[in-house]
């Protein structure tokens, strides 16, 4: 056990030399400007993961400096932060796997899902998106649309009954964050494997209970001792950083516990759908492990996924895919309470479409009506630039390298410079969050809610980036989020539900709504993050409207 503990001790003593003699070295982008850092030990990561409000320092930062600054890291190192669409486009698809996520992200990563999409890089990367590709073509993902229908159906069902006997005006505020999430979790769970969770019956769940507050008890505002020691991950063996998952820590201890319960779960189900394949008794299973599971036994067996890496694939489909579908749905509900007047507008659009599918005999919206309705897809675009749930990227240069920029930037000298040099290791901050508020890209109104914009967006005269709307909400290039179809069908189907059957409204109370920096973009209630995840709205019952012209 000594011998052990020396190993470890050596082992840190060498992985600090070497990243303090990286740290010393001179920056090549230190002409760049930037803030100046608050402390040599943490530089800005304690204010960047404690920010009140997520963006509040991009946006500042964005005003002063231009579309790229300098900040600090731990231990006084220089990081790069962008938000020029020509730089992100650069770093995202022209360059691709040359810019792969960061060792301390990557690891945090697969504490949570395990060795999945999001971890692995390079030709490990390809060959498993290769094999998910099938799971996520068009046709497939609009065969869930039923499914996603029902699904809003059954929360239309539960608002109704919670909402029958109440007489205060009190009693018809509901916490739709909590609702949403519950109905993601089941539709996930139908649409990846088959499987029900029962959240939206408030059935005893294993599943249920992993994933609550899971991001609130786990990534938000790490301690600065947590910080530091992730600054060393890079010069730490992937083994030895393994061992982190077993540590004593709150994010660990959640990291391992939800990871246990979706693991187990997942391998019963995927040794269940591999029979199945084996059999031939898999041609009417259409959810998503089941073509995976097809998809990966077609493979050439040097090729495929093993069952480790098909495990965390589940793990991160059922994180991806109802966390942040639930919370676009949160901060949309929100974003519609505060305006009234465009979101009588989105009822008049779906009544009319409503009334079209009635005329031909239909019972209810097809994929393609749910795209001809504009204005609900403008509102959605809109709510994505403003609240990206994922609202921040990081990136390391795999070699040394020159950024360019569309938006030239002053440096210290007060010269233009139009690009900037990057050494191998340099970190690569992508503010989601700056991009999609960015003046140049969306206009002076960038900084508010205008879903009007999106009925006069020029997309010829933008630089290509992300792969929705060219916002970076689903990020951009060939890390772009698989699933991005399967969100965007789900959120149009939920959401014209709910407008069809209720009216919501900021509540008489008026709670101030915080935009928490935790992994995710969190809504909660200022001064009380002890309630968790929070989007509490007056919901009131209405008739269906009749059909208006738009």
């Amino acid at each position: 056990m000594d011998g052990v503990l020396i190993f470890y001790a050596a082992a840190a003593v060498i992985a600090l030399a070497l990243s303090l003699r990286k740290f010393f070295k001179r920056s090549p982008f230190r002409h760049v400007r930037g803030p100046p850092s608050p402390s040599w030990l943490y530089g800005h990561s304690l204010a960047t993961t404690r920010e009140k409000d997520v963006g509040d320092i991009q946006f500042e930062h964005m005003h002063e400096y231009g579309s790229a600054w300098r900040m600090k890291e731990c231990l006084n190192k220089d990081s790069l932060w962008i938000v020029d669409p020509k730089a992100i486009q650069y770093v995202l698809q022209t360059s691709g796997y040359q810019y792969p996520r960061t060792v301390t992200g990557r690891h945090i990563a697969r504490q949570i899902m395990g060795d999945s999409i999001l971890y692995v890089e390079g030709d490990d990367h390809a060959r498993v998106r290769r094999i998910m590709n099938p799971a996520f073509n068009a046709a497939q993902l609009r065969s869930f649309l039923p499914l996603f229908r029902n699904s809003a159906r059954r929360l239309t069902s539960k608002w109704r009954d919670s909402l029958k006997n109440t007489t205060s005006p009190a009693d018809h505020v509901l916490n739709v964050n909590s609702w949403f999430t519950r109905t993601t979790l089941d539709v996930i769970g139908e649409a990846a494997y088959d499987y029900r969770c029962g959240a939206l019956d408030e059935e005893d769940n294993e599943v249920v209970d992993a994933y609550k507050n899971m991001f609130r008890d786990s990534v938000m505002y790490p301690s600065g001792a947590t910080l530091l020691f992730r600054a060393l991950w890079p010069y730490i063996p992937d083994r030895l950083i393994r061992i982190v998952d077993y540590f004593p820590t709150r994010e660990a201890r959640r990291f391992r516990h939800t990871l246990t319960v979706i693991n187990r779960l997942s391998n019963r189900l995927i040794a269940e759908k591999t029979q199945a394949c084996l059999d031939r008794k898999d041609e009417n299973l259409r959810d998503i492990m089941s073509i995976l599971v097809k998809a990966n036994h077609s493979e050439n067996p040097k090729t495929r996924m093993k069952d480790k890496e098909m495990i965390s694939q589940m793990a991160t489909f059922f994180l991806a895919g109802h966390e942040t579908t639930a919370s676009m749905l949160t901060w949309i509900m929100f974003e519609l309470a505060k305006d009234q007047a465009y979101q009588s507008k989105l009822r008049d659009e779906i009544a009319a479409v409503r009334a079209k599918v009635t005329a031909r005999g239909d019972d209810d919206f097809t994929v393609a009506d749910l795209d001809s309705m504009t204005f609900v897809i403008a509102c959605m675009k809109e709510v994505m630039r403003l609240h990206p749930i994922v609202y921040n990227m990081v990136r390391t240069a795999s070699k040394d390298d020159v950024i360019p920029l569309s938006n030239p930037v002053r440096d210290v000298n007060g010269n233009v410079i139009s690009e900037i040099p990057v050494r191998k290791g340099t970190t690569i901050n992508l503010s989601l969050c700056g991009y999609n508020r960015l003046p140049e890209v969306w206009g002076e109104d960038a900084q508010v809610w205008n879903p009007y914009r999106w009925m006069n967006t020029n997309r010829e005269k933008q630089i290509n980036v992300g792969v929705y709307g060219n916002l970076l909400t689903f990020s951009g290039g060939v890390k772009a989020c698989i699933g991005w179809r399967f969100t965007v069908i789900e959120l149009q189907a939920i959401m014209v539900e709910l407008l069809e059957n209720f009216e919501v409204a900021i509540p008489d109370d008026k709670p101030d709504i915080q935009r928490v920096p935790g992994g995710l973009m969190i809504p909660m209630i200022r001064g009380k993050p002890e309630l968790g995840s929070q989007m509490p709205l007056k919901v009131t019952v209405i008739e269906r409207p009749q059909p208006k012209e738009v």
